[in-house]
């Protein structure tokens, strides 16, 4: 299958690329010929390249202090990129789009787990919101193009958190467990007892290591017939930020303590997917906590330094 994957050069996308780059003829195109802020030049480049199928992976992404500088910023980016690759393929009669969400787009403050109808039922955390609003314009409009002209078989998968090879390492781009990552190894090259940690660490996030992701996209490319159009891909289950501090300084090898800087920002106490729909499916996420750190430091040990 000739394949077109946006946003190629970042962790989602470059993971995709080298997954399934042995099975499909993969075509990602980077920034300074696919502007995909630029309308004109992304149907021109979906047109001359005839995909079978788009995965839109591309966006502007950042950690909690990123996101809530600029929420606009990521509203606006965010939006644009997915309606013009989303108007591009529609325009270019490329039969399916596998667009990827995010789970920000669910309302904050749950405990119990989000299944896909949860959209639209409540309010969104005014941290990411910006980012949020623009995936959920963003699926929304698949789905209504998927309604609306039975050419357009476009779908979208809502993945959970998630961290791996090609992550950023550097504040404060970071998320969670890149940056825990960075600061445990640095705390164990200067020889620190203490690293810290924002909020009290008891608030509790699902994150899922990338290749899992790359894992899910592979099926779903087998199987489009039988894919749900919209599906959260994610562990089901979930650990505390003090648990993922922990486990990470296992695998990092340094045997210090953690405080907590309460009057940093934490963002929702709970994002956990119901992954129901997924396991109906027959998906599973492969890989263990520890095997997905053991994995990414090990990354971050060979091209961070």
């Amino acid at each position: 299958m000739r394949l077109l994957i946006t946003g190629g050069r970042g962790m989602v996308g470059s993971n995709l690329v080298r997954g399934l780059s042995e099975a499909h003829e993969v075509q990602a195109p980077g920034r300074d010929t696919f502007d995909l802020l630029d309308a004109r030049s992304v149907q021109e480049t979906v047109s001359r390249l005839a995909p079978d199928l788009i995965i839109h992976a591309a966006g502007r992404v950042g950690g909690i202090a990123a996101n809530a500088a600029a929420n606009a910023l990521f509203l606006y980016e965010n939006t644009m990129m997915g309606l013009n690759v989303l108007e591009a393929a529609r325009l270019a009669g490329v039969p399916r789009v596998l667009n990827l969400g995010s789970s920000c787009i669910y309302p904050k403050d749950r405990d119990e787990q989000l299944r896909e109808d949860d959209l639209h039922t409540g309010p969104l955390e005014p941290t990411n919101e910006g980012y949020a609003v623009a995936k959920i314009a963003v699926l929304k409009y698949a789905a209504m193009l998927r309604n609306d002209d039975p050419r357009c078989d476009y779908k979208t998968a809502i993945p959970c958190n998630l961290y791996g090879p090609g992550d950023h390492f550097e504040p404060p781009r970071s998320h969670m467990v890149p940056s825990a990552i960075r600061k445990i190894d640095d705390a164990r090259r200067a020889g620190d007892a203490e690293v810290e940690i924002w909020g009290d660490g008891t608030a509790r996030r699902e994150f899922m290591y990338v290749g899992d992701l790359v894992d899910f996209v592979g099926h779903a490319i087998e199987r489009w017939d039988t894919l749900p159009p919209l599906v959260n891909v994610g562990l089901g289950h979930d650990y505390t930020i003090n648990e993922y501090y922990a486990e990470i300084a296992d695998v990092v090898g340094w045997g210090g303590t953690f405080v907590h800087d309460t009057s940093k920002l934490v963002g929702m106490k709970r994002k956990l997917l119901s992954v129901d729909l997924a396991d109906a499916w027959g998906w599973k996420a492969p890989t263990s906590l520890t095997d997905g750190l053991r994995r990414t430091y090990e990354h971050y040990l060979e091209t961070a330094r």
